[in-house]
């Protein structure tokens, strides 16, 4: 797996040779901590990602301009994704008439596969093809100061999948009985859930 690439005080490239929580993303890394995690912030920009998603662009480019990273360093809007989650897992539970082992291995299917595993898969991806076709030379800037973060890539994955998870999860949910009707207009409200996310 190719890492990402920092620039030396002269000016070179090199491949980041520390140890392995050195290499792991900010995000990740701050996990555990929970209380300094930004709760308030991250439940602004999940609401205004539906909202008004320019105000959160913003927000990330005046992050950028404070802390030079493109890439949220605060793991709260995982763990407020991962709670929505675990109350969609419940929700389908209760309906389906799920157990609690089945409610469980439910959610963390819902977190961990859904969430996590595509979205690293999802940003693995778009990063090296953003890194690899993407980019112009660089003119004024370094060259590490030109590629795309992984974290960042990681970031785009996070907000295009509460959008996802409210269409998918929630709306879904609530349309339930009309979706299961047997006639072409319920089928049709089902597939455009699909689309629509």
């Amino acid at each position: 797996m190719i890492l990402p690439t920092s620039a030396s005080e002269d000016g070179n490239v090199h491949r980041s040779s520390g140890s392995l929580t050195q290499r792991i993303p900010v995000i990740f890394r701050r996990l555990h901590r929970f209380y300094q995690m930004d709760f308030e912030l991250a439940a602004w920009q999940l609401t205004y990602l539906c909202l008004a998603p320019r105000r959160v662009y913003r927000n990330v480019y005046f992050h950028k301009q404070t802390k030079n990273t493109w890439a949220r360093d605060d793991p709260a809007i995982l763990v407020l994704i991962s709670a929505c989650l675990c109350v969609a897992a419940v929700a389908w539970a209760v309906v389906y008439s799920f157990g609690i082992f089945d409610t469980l291995k439910l959610a963390l299917l819902m977190i961990l596969r859904d969430y996590l595993l595509s979205g690293v898969v999802i940003a693995t991806i778009l990063w090296l093809v953003s890194n690899r076709m993407l980019l112009s030379p660089p003119s004024h800037t370094t060259p590490a100061d030109s590629q795309v973060e992984w974290a960042y890539a990681f970031d785009v994955h996070t907000n295009a999948f509460f959008p996802l998870y409210l269409a998918l999860y929630l709306a879904q949910l609530f349309l339930l009985p009309i979706i299961f009707q047997d006639n072409w207009v319920c089928l049709w409200v089902g597939n455009t859930l699909y689309l629509a996310a």
